[in-house]
């Protein structure tokens, strides 16, 4: 078998690489940061998750459970576990559809608690990305879509869908 010209060019050495170098390690490092900040912003109530699941029922009222984990790169078992805990602190309200599934939206409580959120979400992103330059920051967050739009299992939206497990 031939090595695709990008292995190739490839920055990861054969042999082992230092744990703070290794792609995993620094990918998991970053989401650390985020969610940190992430509460440090917005406190304990939430998760990012949940608010994730906020917004794209703000986004899309009314989806349907499988929908909505597509939606949030989930299965459908986490999000339906998660939206029973959204459900119970009355952010949200589960309608049930024909064939089992479920339409969600949003509760006047759960709009609220988004309303509350928004305003301090860019000032959160700004302080996250701030160790960098803004070309940096654009450059960064290109890059990132890239990585999980090809590690994203083909739809119509490059920015949603759970990875291939």
């Amino acid at each position: 078998m031939t090595p695709t010209p990008q292995a190739t060019a490839s920055p990861l050495p054969d042999s082992v690489v230092a744990l703070q170098a290794e792609p995993g390690h620094l990918i998991r490092r970053a989401h650390q940061l985020a969610v940190s900040t992430f509460h440090e912003t917005h406190g304990r109530q939430i998760t990012p998750v949940q608010y994730a699941i906020l917004r794209a029922l703000q986004d899309a009222p009314g989806i349907d459970q499988v929908t909505l984990a597509d939606k949030v790169a989930l299965d459908t078992s986490t999000t339906a576990d998660i939206a029973t805990r959204l459900e119970a602190k009355g952010w949200i309200v589960r309608e049930l559809l024909p064939r089992r599934q479920r339409a969600l939206r949003l509760t006047p409580e759960g709009e609220a608690v988004l309303a509350h959120m928004l305003p301090r979400v860019v000032p959160m992103y700004r302080q996250l990305l701030q160790p960098l330059e803004p070309a940096e920051q654009a450059e960064f967050l290109r890059l990132l879509r890239k990585f999980v739009h090809l590690n994203t299992p083909s739809s119509g939206d490059p920015y949603s869908g759970k990875p291939e497990v």
